[in-house]
This record gives C-alpha cells, sequence and structure tokens, in this order.
C-alpha cells in the first residue's frame, strides 16, 4: 500500500513540474525603434511564468532593436 502511495505522490509530483515548466505568459505592450522612429504595440506569448516575462521581453524586443516602454497587461496562459 505505500510503494502505491509513494507511485502516486511522485506522479502527481513529475506532473505539477511539467506544468510549472509549460507556463507561459500573454503579454500586451508598447516599445519602440530609435533610428528610424518608431512606436509599436504588440501582445506576444513569452515562455516563461508571469512574473519573470518583463525581462523575457525586454530581451526579446533588444533582439530585434526595440526598446521596452511599457507592459499594458499580462495574462498567465
Amino acid at each position: 500500500m505505500t510503494r502505491i502511495i509513494g507511485i502516486l505522490a511522485a506522479t502527481l509530483a513529475l506532473t505539477l513540474s511539467a506544468k510549472a515548466a509549460m507556463a507561459a505568459c500573454q503579454v500586451e505592450y508598447k516599445a519602440k525603434r530609435d533610428n528610424p522612429f518608431g512606436l509599436f504595440y504588440n501582445v506576444t506569448t513569452v515562455s516563461v511564468p508571469c512574473s519573470a516575462a518583463e525581462g523575457a521581453l525586454r530581451a526579446q524586443l533588444a533582439q530585434q532593436g526595440l526598446t521596452l516602454l511599457k507592459i499594458m497587461s499580462k495574462k498567465e496562459k
């Protein structure tokens, strides 16, 4: 009986950790580009929890030559 409970507990732990690893956040944001000047509004999904979405989005935008101005909203997916 204790072996079955141990197996069930391990299965539950793996399931919960897999769901946490698959967490994603939908972010609505405003950004700018300096040269040539441009303002952008977009909604995108970043593959991190919403608590870490700002840093991930800043890095993603920097690769595109954009600067994050403001996060309008975040929603866990």
